[in-house]
């Protein structure tokens, strides 16, 4: 379970409430491709916004002077357990540069933003040793077994570069919806269980191609 859960919180969760149904946690998700003055992708700035009642059980009690509002340092030790969590889960991002898998180094700028009842993660995640060149730059974001739902969002800032060389361009390719019959299983399942999600395509792709 460990492996697969974005909080460590997660599986109280899931075990508060009725033990079924994949996924438990949905997420909107943005992404910037960072570039560095080399013209190389040096790092991904992902945004990611929790649905509304996960955004409300992980929040009880961090309020601390009863105004009402959640602040970037009442939720400081939170953003911790995430970054402490995201590691296990490979970040929930496969990165390639030139067709070759990347290693991530040490994130930073991590940050809970709580606004109009939505938790929204945001944080800096750098690779490890990025080549001098970026050709192209491919990046994976999900959960392969489901258990956390990432959707990217369908806008025009959903996945951007910063300061890259000119005329690179961006595509993205979402996954299809999951037949009826299919999430109708995945809800039936108990949270114990790791559904076989082999053959159906639950993450998003997006490839950054430069000259």
């Amino acid at each position: 379970m460990t492996g697969r859960i974005l909080l460590s919180a997660l599986l109280v969760l899931a075990l508060a409430g009725p033990a079924l149904a994949h996924p438990h946690v949905w997420v909107k998700a943005k992404a910037e491709i960072l570039f560095g003055p080399d013209g190389a992708v040096k790092a991904i700035r992902h945004h990611w916004s929790f649905d509304e009642a996960y955004s409300a059980y992980i929040t009880q009690g961090l309020d601390k002077n009863g105004d009402g509002k959640l602040t970037p340092d009442e939720l400081a030790d939170l953003a911790k357990v995430n970054m402490d969590s995201l590691p296990d889960v490979g970040f929930f991002t496969l990165a390639k540069v030139n067709g070759r898998k990347q290693e991530f180094g040490t994130p930073s700028d991590a940050g809970l933003v709580f606004d109009n009842k939505i938790l929204t993660l945001n944080y800096t995640l750098p690779l490890k040793s990025p080549p001098a060149k970026s050709r192209s730059f491919g990046i994976e974001i999900g959960d392969p077994t489901y258990f956390v739902a990432f959707e990217i969002v369908d806008a025009p800032d959903a996945v951007v570069t910063r300061d890259a060389p000119a005329a690179c361009i961006v595509r993205v390719n979402r996954p299809p919806k999951l037949a009826d019959d299919v999430a109708q299983k995945l809800a039936q399942e108990d949270i114990t269980a790791t559904p076989d999600m082999s053959g159906y395509e639950v993450t998003t792709r997006a490839l950054v191609a430069c000259p």
